[in-house]
C-alpha cells in the first residue's frame, strides 16, 4: 500500500509563499507559454474586433428599418436595409467561428506541451519523489487540473477578447447617438466591476483547495482500484467506502463553497446592470416622448431601440468577464498543481561530467555505503562487500534488512548518503545514469507489464531486436510454448498489467525480456516466485546459462535456491552480519544457519 493510505499527501515545494505570489507566478508562467502563439492571438484579436465591429453595426441597420416602418416608407432602401443586416449577421458569424478555430488551437496546443512537460518531469524525478507522492494525485494533475486549466483558458481568450472590444465599441456608439444617457451608464458601471472584484478576490484559494481535494480522491480511488483483491480478501470494502466518503464530503464541501461564492458574482453583476438598463429605458422613452429634451435630446424609436441594443450589449460582457475571472481563478489554481511537478527541484543525481561507458568485466565493490530513506533513521550503515567477476551473490535475511534497499542503490534509483559503489575500480556515479542502469538486467517478485502486445512487452527493453533473437530469448525462459497457444501469438493483446495472463506467464514475459536483453550483469529478485516447480527448474537452468562469466545478485527467500551461490550475504539491521558459501555458513551455526533450519 502506498504512504497514502498512512494519512501521507504530498505537499508543495514551490508555491509556498502568499496567494498573491503564488497567483502571479503561475499568471508570468501562463503568459510565458504563450507567447509562442502571439501571431495566432493577434489574429483572434483582429478576428475579435472584426466580429465585435459588425455585431454593433447591425443595431444602427435595424434601428433604421424600424425607423421606416414607423413612417411607413417600404422603398427599395428599406430592403436594402434588411440585406445589409443579413449580411452583417453573416460576417459576425464568419469572423467568430474562425477566432473560435484559433482560439481551440492556441489552448490545447498549450495544455498539449504543459501536460508533456509535466510527464517529461515525472520521467525524470527520482524514485524517492514518486514514493513519497501518491499516484492518484499525480495522475489527476496531469488529466483533471490540466482539462479545467485548458477549459479556463479557452474561455478566456474567446469571451475576454470580445469583451473588452465590445465595451469600448459600445462607448464610441452610444456616444455618438446620445452623450448624456452614454455618461449616466458610464457612471453606473464602476459598481459592478466592483461587485465583480470583490468576489473573485476569493474565489482563488477556495478553487486551490478543491483542486487538492480533487487528486486526493483520485488517489484513493487510483489505489483501491489497483488493489481490489487485496481489499476484497481482508474484507475491507467498508472502509474503503468510509474513507471514499470522507474524502468525497469535503470535495463537495469545498467545491458547493467555491461555486456557491463564484456564482454570486453573476446574477450580481446582472442586478446592476439591469437596472442600468431599466435607467436608460425610462430615459430613452421620456426622450422620444416628449420629443425634444433640454437635458436628453430627442430621439426616435428606433435610435432608441439600437440604443438599448448597445446598452445591454456594453453592459453584456461585464457579466460575461466576471464569468470569466471565476473560471480564470479555477484555471489559474488548476495550473498552479501542474505546474508544481514541472518546476520541482526535485532531481535524479546526474553528473555533469560523466566518463564513456566501457565494456565492463563485473567487479562489483560497495565501500563504506551508509544509507537512510528518512533523514535520522539510518537504514544501511558501512556496508562493504567485494565481488568479483562471474560470482553468483545471494543476498538473504529477514523482512526489512535491506535486501532490497542494496538492488535499489545497485540499480541507482537511490544514491548513497556515504560511501561509493564501484564497477571494475571506477564510481558507477561517475557515469550516466542510464549507463549505470543498462549495466545490469533485473527480474522482482512483482511483475510489470504495460497494455499491449506480448511483442511490444518483450521488445521494451530492446526495440530493436529481430523477430528471430525475440524467439530464442522465449524459447530459453520457456516462454515461447504458451505464447504459441494465445490467440494472437507475439501478437496477442495482454491487458493492463498483463491481466490477460496468470501470474506465472507474466512472470515469464519479464524473464523472457531479461533473456533478450543479455546484460553484462544480473539481478534477480524471487524472479521465479510465481512459476510451478517443474518451470522453474528449466528457467534456472537457462539462468546458468545466462549467468555464464556474469555476475548476479540474488534475493532469496527460500534458501534452498542459492545454496550454490558462491557468495552468501546474510543481512540483518542494514548490515552484513555473515558472509560466505552454505557450506562455511552452515559450519558458523550462525544467523544463516539459524534461517536455513527454520525455512
Amino acid at each position: 500500500m502506498s504512504m497514502h493510505l498512512y494519512g501521507y499527501m504530498p505537499s508543495g515545494k514551490v508555491f509556498d509563499n502568499d496567494r498573491n505570489i503564488k497567483k502571479s507566478h503561475v499568471i508570468r508562467r501562463v503568459l510565458s507559454e504563450e507567447k509562442k502563439y502571439l501571431p495566432l492571438l493577434i489574429l483572434s484579436f483582429l478576428l475579435a474586433v472584426s466580429t465585435v465591429t459588425f455585431t454593433l453595426l447591425l443595431p444602427i441597420r435595424i434601428g433604421n428599418a424600424i425607423d421606416m416602418i414607423c413612417e411607413r416608407d417600404f422603398s427599395s432602401v428599406f430592403y436594402r436595409c434588411l440585406i445589409h443586416c443579413a449580411i452583417l449577421a453573416l460576417l459576425a458569424g464568419i469572423s467568430q467561428y474562425l477566432m473560435n478555430l484559433i482560439n481551440n488551437h492556441v489552448v490545447y496546443n498549450s495544455v498539449l506541451h504543459i501536460r508533456e512537460a509535466a510527464f517529461l518531469r515525472l520521467q525524470k524525478f527520482p524514485l524517492s519523489y514518486i514514493d513519497s507522492h501518491a499516484g492518484g494525485d499525480l495522475l489527476s494533475r496531469l488529466t483533471s487540473d490540466a482539462e479545467q486549466f485548458a477549459d479556463g483558458l479557452l474561455m478566456g481568450f474567446t469571451q475576454l477578447f470580445t469583451g473588452v472590444i465590445t465595451i469600448a465599441g459600445t462607448l464610441i456608439f452610444m456616444f455618438s447617438m446620445n452623450v448624456a444617457i452614454t455618461l449616466i451608464v458610464v457612471v453606473v458601471t464602476p459598481l459592478s466591476i466592483f461587485v465583480a472584484r470583490f468576489i473573485s478576490k476569493h474565489t482563488y484559494d477556495m478553487f486551490r483547495v478543491q483542486s487538492a481535494q480533487r487528486g486526493e480522491q483520485t488517489a484513493l480511488a487510483d489505489e483501491m482500484l489497483s488493489n481490489a483483491k487485496v481489499v476484497k480478501a481482508y474484507g475491507q470494502e467498508e472502509k474503503v467506502l468510509r474513507d471514499f466518503d470522507r474524502i468525497n464530503d469535503e470535495l463537495q464541501k469545498s467545491s458547493l463553497k467555491a461555486l456557491f461564492f463564484s456564482s454570486l458574482t453573476n446574477p450580481s453583476t446582472r442586478f446592476v446592470n439591469n437596472i442600468v438598463y431599466a435607467l436608460v429605458a425610462c430615459i430613452g422613452a421620456v426622450a422620444v416622448y416628449t420629443e425634444s429634451s433640454v437635458l436628453f435630446g430627442s430621439l426616435s424609436v428606433g435610435i432608441l431601440t439600437a440604443f438599448l441594443s448597445y446598452a445591454n450589449q456594453y453592459m453584456k460582457p461585464f457579466n460575461d468577464i466576471t464569468s470569466v475571472i471565476t473560471e480564470l481563478q479555477n484555471a489559474i489554481a488548476c495550473a498552479a498543481r501542474v505546474f508544481e511537478v514541472i518546476d520541482d527541484e526535485t532531481f535524479e543525481n546526474e553528473t555533469d561530467a560523466p566518463l564513456e561507458m566501457p565494456v565492463v568485466s563485473g567487479d562489483v565493490e560497495l565501500d563504506h555505503i551508509d544509507f537512510s530513506y528518512i533523514k535520522g533513521q539510518d537504514l544501511i550503515r558501512d556496508l562493504n562487500v567485494c565481488v568479483k567477476n562471474g560470482m553468483k551473490v545471494a543476498i538473504v535475511g529477514p523482512t526489512g534488512c535491506g535486501k532490497t534497499t542494496l538492488i535499489n542503490l545497485l540499480m541507482r534509483f537511490y544514491d548513497p548518503d556515504a560511501g561509493k559503489i564501484l564497477i571494475d575500480q571506477t564510481d558507477i556515479a561517475s557515469y550516466t545514469l542510464n549507463d549505470s542502469r543498462r549495466l545490469f538486467g533485473m527480474v522482482l517478485q512483482d511483475t510489470w507489464l504495460f497494455d499491449g502486445t506480448v511483442r511490444e512487452n518483450i521488445l521494451f527493453g530492446k526495440p530493436d531486436a529481430t523477430e528471430e533473437e525475440m524467439i530464442e530469448a522465449a524459447k530459453l525462459s520457456h516462454a515461447h510454448s504458451f505464447i504459441r497457444r494465445l490467440k494472437d501469438g507475439y501478437d496477442t493483446q495482454i491487458g493492463e498489467d498483463g491481466e490477460m495472463l496468470s501470474q506465472g506467464q507474466r512472470q515469464l514475459l519479464c524473464i523472457t525480456r531479461l533473456m533478450l536483453n543479455k546484460p553484462p550483469m544480473l539481478i534477480l529478485d524471487e524472479a521465479t516466485s510465481s512459476i510451478d516447480t517443474r518451470t522453474e527448474i528449466r528457467i534456472q537452468q537457462a539462468f546458468r546459462t545466462l549467468m555464464e562469466n556474469k555476475t548476479a545478485f540474488i534475493v532469496a527467500h527460500r534458501l534452498s535456491t542459492i545454496r550454490d551461490a558462491d557468495l552468501i550475504l546474510v543481512m540483518k539491521g542494514g548490515t552484513i552480519i555473515e558472509q560466505g558459501t552454505h557450506e562455511s555458513l552452515m559450519k558458523q551455526n550462525g544467523f544463516y544457519a539459524e534461517l536455513y533450519r527454520l525455512a
